[in-house]
């Protein structure tokens, strides 16, 4: 890796916007930049790394202001997300700013470090004793793999943090709204709460509880409740018996899917197997907009053993960037705060909850594993709060951020107001479809309104 040296640091950072070269972005009208920040934000005068920025600028007579889209480091988004905000109702009176978060490409250096967590051909993620020695030596090799590499002692989120500062800084905006979708929004919270005065308002898609982070919150608080929120798409099969055929009851779905998962463990296809099988299906727990999606190719796979749809998903769902995102990911998680070190641990609570959520437990596991070995110091955990405005958003059963942790947050910010998307299982509540949220979101960022706030620990209105 090679950090520039600045000879004197810029007091006033500058980002000069040109054409864009993803696709995506040109195809939208954006236009896109880079800004040179410190590798380490309490040393401005030393090395520093190379962030990819976008924008979609206001197409109104005057703006009403600048949203900072805020990088989600749970699903990589952030450099694209100005595209979203744009087409909102409204969106269009605002300047919409993307950035790749540092470590993530199109951001210089871009860290690979972690090796593909849904590389194929695995063993089963439920550990025997001939198993369990290729994941416990995987985790460590990952943890060993990060340890040289001095940018992974700058992806906490108070790094991150920084950045949208240098980022407001940059565009000569005294004020900015952030908007923040999942593990986004604890970065948007930390730079709200170190900086009050420079954020206008906060949307805040799904937030984490930030007593939880990060073993917790990563990991255990998510399995259970993903478990119920993919029996719940098999009673959406099974009301479709009669198209998808693969059970009239819940019990009769779930027998088809675990035999599926025993079939796989035991003769893996093309080194696809009950690893990769769970990594493609689990992903109707994380949004029912998946599920009509997902459902053929479960039922070509069940029915007739036709696996070319599911390879498909597999291939959609997990691309080339996996690596790029899952090492970046793990920097800020493994390095905000401490993790356990004591293996017996992560395996005793990991069986405890096995017992209650077999799909979704040790997948979970041995993705956020190397945390344990962890070679970087840990940062000190930063536990937002304040006066500023915000509009919360989640939906009540969302696994990924749950609903308790939108409960936290409102608790800290009590002049904020938090939405409620009944029974919403997706992590992602705004910009999907559902028009009484996405009103919700223009209005307020158009004029501050919010629903009126109600005492106790509640949502304060519902979708």
């Amino acid at each position: 890796m090679t950090l520039a040296v600045p000879a004197q640091a810029s007091p006033q950072p500058t980002i000069t916007w040109g054409a864009c070269a993803d696709q995506a972005l040109a195809a939208g009208g954006a236009e896109c930049g880079t800004l040179a920040v410190p590798l380490d934000p309490a040393a401005p005068n030393g090395p520093e790394i190379t962030l990819a920025v976008s924008r979609v600028q206001h197409r109104t007579a005057v703006s009403k202001g600048t949203v900072l889209t805020v990088p989600d480091p749970f699903t990589g988004t952030g450099y694209q997300q100005p595209l979203v905000g744009a087409r909102m109702a409204g969106g269009d009176a605002f300047d919409w700013i993307g950035i790749a978060r540092r470590g993530l490409a199109p951001s210089v250096p871009a860290t690979t470090c972690a090796s593909n967590p849904v590389e194929l051909g695995r063993p089963a993620y439920v550990p025997v004793p001939a198993t369990e020695p290729y994941w416990t030596d995987r985790i460590r090799k990952i943890a060993a793999d990060c340890a040289g590499e001095e940018l992974l002692d700058h992806l906490k989120t108070t790094d991150q943090a920084a950045d949208l500062e240098r980022v407001r800084i940059a565009l000569g905006a005294p004020t900015v709204s952030l908007y923040a979708q999942t593990y986004g929004t604890y970065v948007g919270q930390v730079y709200q709460s170190l900086n009050p005065g420079r954020v206008t308002r906060a949307v805040y898609d799904g937030s984490l509880d930030p007593k939880r982070l990060w073993y917790h919150a990563n990991n255990f608080d998510q399995d259970v409740l993903l478990e119920e929120n993919q029996h719940r798409w098999f009673d959406f099969l099974a009301a479709q018996d009669g198209t998808y055929h693969l059970g009239a009851s819940r019990a009769a779905v779930q027998a088809a899917f675990d035999q599926k998962v025993r079939d796989l463990t035991v003769q893996p296809v093309n080194d696809f197997g009950s690893s990769e099988f769970i990594d493609v299906y689990l992903f109707a727990a994380y949004s029912e907009q998946t599920w009509p999606l997902l459902a053929p190719a479960l039922s070509a796979l069940v029915n007739n053993n036709d696996l070319s749809m599911t390879l498909g998903l597999y291939s959609a769902f997990y691309g080339a960037d996996a690596s790029n995102r899952y090492s970046a990911l793990l920097a800020q998680i493994c390095t905000d705060t401490s993790w356990p070190s004591d293996w017996n641990k992560w395996k005793a609570d990991s069986w405890a909850t096995h017992a209650l959520a077999p799909n979704s437990t040790w997948g979970n596991t041995w993705f956020n594993g190397p945390c344990a070995y962890w070679k970087h110091k840990p940062g000190t955990l930063v536990q937002p709060g304040g006066t500023g405005s915000a509009l919360i958003v989640n939906g009540t059963l969302n696994a990924v951020t749950p609903f308790q942790g939108s409960l936290e947050v409102r608790s800290r910010f009590p002049n904020s107001a938090l939405l409620a998307v009944a029974n919403g299982i997706s992590f992602q509540s705004t910009f999907a479809g559902n028009a009484c949220v996405d009103n919700a979101v223009a209005a307020y960022l158009a004029n501050g309104t919010l629903p009126a706030r109600k005492p106790g620990r509640q949502a304060d209105a519902t979708c």
